[in-house]
C-alpha cells in the first residue's frame, strides 16, 4: 500500500484531472442520485470510495476528503492525524518521527501539491475532522454540497433579479 500511496503522490496532477472529471459525471448524475436516494446509495458507493481510494491513497474513509487540496496524499495516514501541515518532528530526511521508515505524509503532500493545477489549495486550512463522517462517502457529501451551492447561487441570482 505505501508504494501505491507514494506513486499516487507522484502522479497527483494526472489524477487531479482524473477526479476533476469524476467529479463532473457525478455532478451530471446528481437527478438520478437523488431520485434513487442518498441514503440508498451511501452503503455501496462508500464500499467503492474505500476499495479504489484505499488501494491508490490508503484512504481512512474519514468522510472529509482532501486528497484534491493536499497533494494526493491523505492527511489521515499521518500517525498524528495532522490535517493542516506537519508536526515540528519531521526529520531532516523528510521522513515521519513517530515511524522513520515512512516520508512524512506533509512532506508528500507538499510534493504532490506543487504539480498540480490547484496545489496553492494546500495553504487552505482544513477544519477539524468531525468523526460523526468516518465511513461515509465523501464523494456523496462533495455531490450534495455542491449540488446545494448551485441551487443557492440560482436563488440568489433570482433574489437580485
Amino acid at each position: 500500500m505505501y508504494a501505491v500511496r507514494r506513486w499516487s503522490v507522484r502522479h497527483s496532477r494526472g489524477l487531479e484531472t482524473f477526479y476533476n472529471g469524476f467529479e463532473r459525471v457525478l455532478l451530471w448524475l446528481e437527478p438520478v442520485i437523488r431520485r434513487v436516494g442518498y441514503g440508498r446509495l451511501e452503503k455501496p458507493v462508500a464500499w467503492l470510495e474505500e476499495k479504489v481510494k484505499g488501494f491508490l491513497f490508503d484512504c481512512q474513509m474519514c468522510g472529509q476528503c482532501a486528497l484534491s487540496r493536499t497533494g494526493m496524499s491523505c492527511p489521515m495516514n499521518c500517525p498524528k492525524q495532522l490535517r493542516n501541515g506537519p508536526c515540528g518532528g519531521v526529520r531532516a530526511n523528510g521522513n515521519c518521527e513517530v515511524k522513520p521508515d515512512m516520508k512524512c505524509v506533509w512532506v508528500e503532500a507538499w510534493n504532490g501539491s506543487r504539480q498540480m493545477r490547484h496545489g496553492s489549495q494546500i495553504h487552505n486550512v482544513e477544519v477539524a475532522v468531525d468523526r460523526r463522517l468516518e465511513g461515509a462517502s465523501s464523494w456523496l457529501r462533495v455531490v450534495r454540497i455542491k449540488t446545494e451551492e448551485k441551487r443557492q447561487e440560482r436563488a440568489d441570482g433570482e433574489k437580485a433579479a
